[in-house]
């Protein structure tokens, strides 16, 4: 008989322990995130801030004000070291809504500027553009037909070749990038206050549910 091989190292332990306590980490994320959700307040706050967001003429994915909400109840428990059950008492949908719609308009005037987030299209007979599109068929054939994994696979590829472009042959492109062009930071700031929790969208699990909570929902014909 052949025993397998073990790894005593303390580097493999280490691993483990690395591992386990991110998975600790993350079930606990989950329970509280599931307890701060499921309650009336923050049901309450969510269809408030989204009133008062169309009332400003602006249109947010609910996941989104899902988030921007319990992450900001998070801080003001925190920092005021106070029960989150407490914390509503601090919160303004109004208030909310016009720091959304602030932040939704300075990202809409950073990315107009000098046509950023406009970028031409390549030539439709661009090989790298090609090779993107035929890929899409393929993941979802090799994928069984799943969605998440077909925009994932089509995302990163658009953007390593738009990273590309932009840098070696994009004419023009000088102007719009580092300190001759828009405040980086700045702008980073503003995304984050769209979407304070950018590692969620890597859980295929909320982004399904972010879909269907904004009234679509994908299924084989």
């Amino acid at each position: 008989m052949v025993a397998a091989a073990t790894d005593n190292s303390p580097c493999a332990a280490r691993s483990c322990g690395a591992d386990a306590s991110e998975a600790v980490r993350r079930l606990l994320q989950r329970a509280y995130d599931a307890v701060v959700r499921n309650t009336k307040a923050f049901k309450e706050a969510v269809a408030q801030t989204l009133t008062e967001l169309a009332h400003r003429g602006v249109t947010l994915a609910p996941a989104t004000v899902e988030d921007v909400i319990e992450k900001n109840i998070s801080t003001v428990a925190e920092r005021l070291g106070i029960q989150t059950r407490s914390a509503w008492r601090y919160f303004d949908a109004a208030a909310l809504a016009d720091r959304l719609a602030q932040s939704q308009s300075s990202y809409e005037e950073s990315s107009s500027e000098k046509g950023v987030g406009q970028a031409p299209m390549p030539p439709i007979d661009n090989p790298e553009l090609a090779l993107v599109l035929a890929g899409v068929p393929d993941s979802l054939a090799q994928t069984g037909g799943d969605l998440y994994a077909v925009i994932i696979n089509v995302a990163v590829n658009a953007w390593m070749a738009g990273h590309i472009h932009g840098e070696d042959g994009c004419t023009g492109c000088d102007g719009s990038r580092g300190p001759a062009g828009h405040d980086w930071e700045a702008r980073m700031r503003t995304i984050t206050e769209l979407q304070p929790n950018i590692t969620k969208w890597f859980d295929r699990d909320v982004w399904t549910r972010a879909v269907n909570d904004a009234g679509y929902t994908v299924a084989r014909r």
